[in-house]
């Protein structure tokens, strides 16, 4: 049976690391398919020998089969990649593990065949770990992206008649641009004049997709196409800050210019239009890149790992603007990369002002951690969540995270408001501990449900009685570990009253009457008249009679002993009675007549009128008041066709 592991971040490490311990000897390296992934581990299949052609003559050594051995293909692949906070459609963290992502990757995990592991990392982003064949890893990771990942949508106009090319045979060249992008790709109908194409997904998988669709119209265009290798590292130079020079360079030019995205590992700029065009661009373009080899050079600056992501910004927006600012161009080490390491491109006399603005930006925000006792974080939230509330409106900007069953809270946000809200906190932590008191009682398992009552009516008579809170371990925790935490006197009033509880049960007795139940509507009464002076009589036993579909004849009684004892000596003396009070008596009646007997909806045959006839006993008077109902009736030779009882 598939499950999901929820992971903590150093957990996930751990793993990671102890996966690439166990690798095999000869593991090659298969290509990494395009898409949001930060790293891929292969697991490789165990070589098979194949038989060389006969006369084949190769300068490669025979194994001892005399076989030639073909390269290692990878059977099973894991990759790994992040879903940032601001990309997340499920952004509850309390219900991390169990709620809507937890069920959506099981969900995938069982279309798919992959294997699925989520880790939170602490400015709340997702990693994701998928494992299983490359074929069912793609699929996963598509419907990842679809559902775990906010969705963004783009158009890319190419000319109608390059769309059958994006679409490919059958449709197999738009399937695996979808997989190699998690992207939806919409194409025109052939009757739909619009050349527009609609990419839906990410911002990251939206760029490469638009990328690639741009590849093939310029393949299939007659116009000029130039492939440009340059380094990744100066592509920043040429693209401008948030992409601007790029743009302005292809409205100078005329050409159509595509650079792939930074997540991108490609070092390919795509120039495709005029002639013209695409020389006056390829010149361009070849110029800043030797003006920014020659004037550039790198510094490296160490930054704690959990600092990064502020001088990244929400959607890589802090490093456009250092590099609008400065012209220099930050380079980040990967997400799924240990290194502390960031490097500075620029021209010398700039690098100390971008230098400034990263240490400024790593330095804007904080994370710290306030310690308080694991079950006092509830009164630190407060009822729906009120005490909280308040800081959060006060500091938008920080963010608050409750470890469950852990003794700290975690604090990030701006410097100065991060301060704030921890001396807040603090406050409340000191003023809860001054006025609040827990204990722990154990109470066998078996008592629980009776602690709660019907529908909580116990328990939550308690808790409001007392004001405080009581946890009562689940079933299946198999724990008698009953916690009450509140007001200090309260807290002792509600053990008190929960032990005296579990004292009465324990008294407790339970009994079986067998009272044939033909008898049980006699005992109740009409409208419960009798078994209520019953229950009257003795108020402490609960008397349960069965359902009269269930055709039991088992009346429980449950209170304490000698109670139960005595309910039941005295319900035993009522059934004797009705046993022996009791009258049968069978007449034989033609068939014919009953409607007779019976009379319109069942006016002659009334309850009375039977009691009547049971107590009269005497046969001659029966058949009196039954020759009054059927009279004249001839009974003639033939035997009569039914018989009823009266009891």
């Amino acid at each position: 049976m598939s499950s999901v592991a929820v992971l903590t971040p150093e957990s996930f490490a751990e793993h990671r690391s102890g996966l690439q311990g166990h690798e095999m000897t000869g593991e090659v390296s298969a290509p990494t398919p395009p898409g949001p992934f930060l790293n891929t581990r292969v697991v490789p299949s165990p070589p098979l020998p194949e038989k060389g052609a006969p006369g084949e003559k190769t300068g490669e050594p025979a194994s001892a089969w005399g076989c030639k051995i073909r390269p290692i293909k990878a059977s099973v692949i894991t990759q790994v990649f992040h879903v940032p906070l601001e990309e997340r459609r499920y952004r509850d963290n309390n219900q991390f593990g169990e709620g809507e992502e937890a069920k959506v990757c099981l969900d995938i995990m069982q279309r798919t065949g992959a294997h699925i592991e989520l880790s939170l990392a602490k400015d709340q982003g997702l990693s994701i770990m998928v494992t299983g064949k490359l074929e069912s890893v793609m699929k996963a990771r598509k419907e990842i992206v679809a559902r775990l990942q906010t969705q963004a949508s783009a158009t890319v106009a190419i000319p109608k008649e390059h769309h059958r090319f994006v679409i490919g045979k059958n449709g197999e060249k738009l399937q695996e641009l979808e997989l190699k992008t998690a992207t939806k790709i919409a194409i025109p109908r052939p009757d739909d004049p619009s050349g527009n194409i609609r990419i839906t997904g990410t911002k990251e998988g939206i760029e490469k997709a638009r990328h690639e669709i741009l590849l093939i119209a310029a393949e299939q265009d007659k116009r000029a196409v130039e492939r440009l290798s340059l380094e990744k590292a100066f592509h920043p130079f040429i693209a401008g800050a948030h992409n601007r020079q790029v743009q302005e360079l292809s409205q100078e030019t005329g050409a159509r210019i595509s650079i792939p995205p930074p997540s991108l590992p490609k070092d390919e700029i795509v120039i495709t239009g005029e002639k013209e065009a695409v020389a006056m661009a390829l010149s361009r373009i070849r110029a800043i890149y030797d003006d920014k080899k020659r004037k550039t050079t790198t510094i490296s600056v160490e930054v704690k790992k959990s600092q990064h992501k502020y001088i990244v910004g929400p959607k890589g927006n802090t490093l456009q603007e250092i590099l609008e600012t400065t012209g220099v161009s930050v380079e980040m080490p990967p997400l799924d990369s240990g290194s502390e390491t960031i490097i500075l491109r620029g021209e010398p006399d700039k690098l100390g002002p971008a230098l400034t603005q990263v240490y400024a930006k790593a330095k804007s925000a904080m994370v710290v951690e306030v310690t308080a006792p694991a079950w006092l974080h509830r009164f630190i939230i407060g009822k729906k969540g009120q005490n909280i509330g308040r800081i959060t409106q006060q500091l938008p900007r920080v963010h608050i995270e409750f470890t469950d069953g852990e003794e700290r809270i975690s604090l990030e946000g701006p410097t100065e408001e991060v301060e704030q809200a921890r001396t807040q906190i603090q406050e409340i932590i000191k003023d809860l501990l001054v006025r609040m008191d827990y204990t722990e009682v154990i109470i066998d398992q078996r008592f629980h449900r009776h602690l709660i009552g019907k529908n909580g009516a116990n328990i939550n008579r308690i808790k409001e009685q007392y004001k405080v809170s009581v946890r009562i371990p689940q079933d299946a925790e198999r724990s008698g570990l009953v916690r009450i935490e509140g007001d200090p006197k309260g807290v002792q009033l509600a053990r008190r009253e929960l032990i005296e509880m579990v004292q009465r049960m324990e008294n407790e007795r339970t009994k079986d009457l067998i009272v044939e139940q033909k008898f049980h509507r006699t005992i109740i009464g009409q409208k419960g008249e009798k078994i209520k002076e019953v229950r009257d009589k003795f108020p402490e036993v609960i008397i349960n009679f069965p359902d009269p579909s269930q055709k039991s004849d088992i009346v429980q009684l449950r209170g304490p002993k000698n109670e139960v004892e005595k309910c039941g000596k005295f319900l035993q003396k009522i059934i004797g009675e009705l046993i022996e009070n009791s009258f049968s008596l069978s007449v034989p009646i033609f068939k014919q007549f009953h409607k007779n007997i019976i009379g319109k909806g069942g006016a002659n045959i009334k309850r009375e009128m039977i009691e009547d006839l049971v107590r009269a006993r005497s046969q001659d008077l029966f058949y009196k008041m039954f020759l009054f109902f059927v009279f004249p009736c001839p009974w003639g030779k033939n035997p009569p066709e039914l018989a009823v009882c009266l009891c």
